[in-house]
C-alpha cells in the first residue's frame, strides 16, 4: 500500500479517547508502553496505531492524575522496562470514560440515523 493511501486510511483518535484506550488496555493487566501500543493496534484490527510521541505523554499524564502507576522491572530479555498498571482510581475513571463514550456513540448514531418522524 503506498504511503499516501496508508495515511488516508488511518483513523485519528478523538481527544481523550487515547486515555480511555490506555486505561482499558491496562485493565487486562500491567504492561510496558510498547506492549500497550501493540495491544491497541492489534485489538483495533490494525486501524489504530498510537505513535510514541502520543503514547508516552498520555501515560505520564495518566500517572500524574493517579490513574496509572509505574515501576521499573526487568524483562524476560534482561532489559529494564517501565511497567504501567491501573490504580483503583484509574478503574473508576475507565468506567466513567466508557459511559461517556457510549453516550457519544449514541448521539452520533442519532445524527447519522435520525428517526423518520424527526427528519
Amino acid at each position: 500500500m503506498p504511503p499516501r493511501e496508508k495515511y488516508q486510511n488511518r483513523i485519528e483518535l478523538l481527544q481523550g479517547t487515547l486515555d480511555m484506550l490506555i486505561l482499558q488496555t491496562l485493565q487486562w493487566g500491567p504492561q510496558h508502553g510498547y506492549g500497550i501500543g501493540n495491544a491497541i493496534r492489534a485489538n483495533s484490527g490494525e486501524l489504530l496505531q498510537v505513535e510514541t510521541g502520543s503514547l508516552y505523554p498520555a501515560l505520564h499524564r495518566l500517572e500524574r492524575q493517579g490513574w496509572v502507576k509505574s515501576d521499573w522491572k526487568q524483562t524476560e530479555a534482561g532489559q529494564r522496562a517501565k511497567i504501567y498498571r491501573l490504580t483503583p482510581a484509574g478503574r473508576k475513571q475507565l468506567l466513567s470514560e466508557r459511559d461517556r463514550w457510549s453516550q457519544l456513540v449514541g448521539a452520533i448514531s442519532g445524527v447519522l440515523n435520525p428517526s423518520k418522524g424527526e427528519a
